[in-house]
């Protein structure tokens, strides 16, 4: 398998958002087969869940993109501890500690259950500690996010058709109940915080709505969202192989919170403005742009 890394540019305008991607570079790793999940550990190291393997962690080559092709060896691969193994790892948030430490939240797609991994950068990535972090009434988890004040963990449950809202906190277990609920999306995949923690944009696998739901008075209780299309019918009903498929699925938010980056296998990537998002404007796609 191999991993497209993109150098994007961003630049704000009177229009909106300007994107413009430069450069790039293709990582292949013998560490990398069903990929399905990724995340920067920083600007130099990359975290990837494959849901047939383990978690890898890899840096990235030295120097510019370039178009280069390589080839990179692991750092280290993450496999759990003896109560705590990994299995289908699916997606990923990494999220930053004290002390040079990171925690790896993974979601373990068909054993139902998120996991917490403490690795540490001076140890070259060991693992210190492995827990069974979130499981009840979890069903496939297939997206988890971090809000950006770490105060709350936010999991997509496909099976349940929602996303589970957790407050961050040591009594954390298998056993703990989610603060709040996200309703109202089929088959919820990609999940994302926006950067002042207002709202949440939960992409829906089963039709070609991006989901925002707004923190209001706060992420407890139940939460119903407003809708936008981020695919047009002819795109979805492309990919409509069963109720389950068709929709967008992977999301991310740049780092200026600015643009909502969506992608699915109908229509590789395709760039928003945010505030077409959580705004109520028609979002429009940036097509002469960017659409991969």
């Amino acid at each position: 398998m191999r991993c497209l890394i993109l150098r994007i540019d961003i630049e704000p305008t009177v229009n909106g958002p300007r994107i413009n991607i430069p450069d790039f570079m293709e990582l292949t790793s013998a560490s990398m087969g069903d990929v399905h999940g990724l995340d920067f550990i920083d600007n130099e190291t990359l975290a990837v869940a494959n849901r047939d393997g383990l978690v890898a962690i890899l840096a990235l080559p030295h120097g510019e993109p370039a178009g280069r092709s390589h080839e990179v060896a692991p750092l280290r691969q993450i496999k759990g501890g003896m109560f705590c193994r990994l299995k289908s790892p699916g997606s990923i948030a990494v999220k930053q500690e004290a002390n040079g430490n990171v925690s790896l939240l993974i979601c373990n797609n068909y054993t139902h259950v998120v996991t917490r991994h403490v690795v540490n950068r001076w140890l070259g990535y060991r693992a210190t500690r492995n827990q069974r972090l979130l499981k009840r009434g979890l069903d496939i988890p297939d997206g988890v996010a971090v809000s950006r004040d770490g105060a709350w963990i936010a999991v997509s449950s496909h099976n349940t058709a929602d996303v589970k809202i957790y407050r961050m906190s040591d009594s954390l277990g298998p056993a703990t109940e989610p603060d709040g609920i996200l309703r109202d999306a089929n088959y919820p995949h990609g999940v994302r915080f926006t950067a002042d923690d207002q709202h949440i944009l939960v992409a829906d696998a089963g039709s070609p709505m991006l989901h925002v739901y707004d923190r209001g008075a706060g992420w407890h209780g139940h939460h119903m969202p407003r809708s936008v299309a981020v695919l047009d019918e002819e795109t979805f009903l492309r990919g409509r192989a069963n109720p389950e498929e068709g929709g967008p699925k992977g999301l991310d938010i740049d780092r200026s919170n600015s643009v909502v980056a969506v992608t699915c296998e109908e229509q590789i990537l395709t760039f928003f403005p945010l505030a077409s998002i959580v705004g109520e404007q028609v979002p429009r796609p940036e097509h002469d742009l960017v659409r991969i």
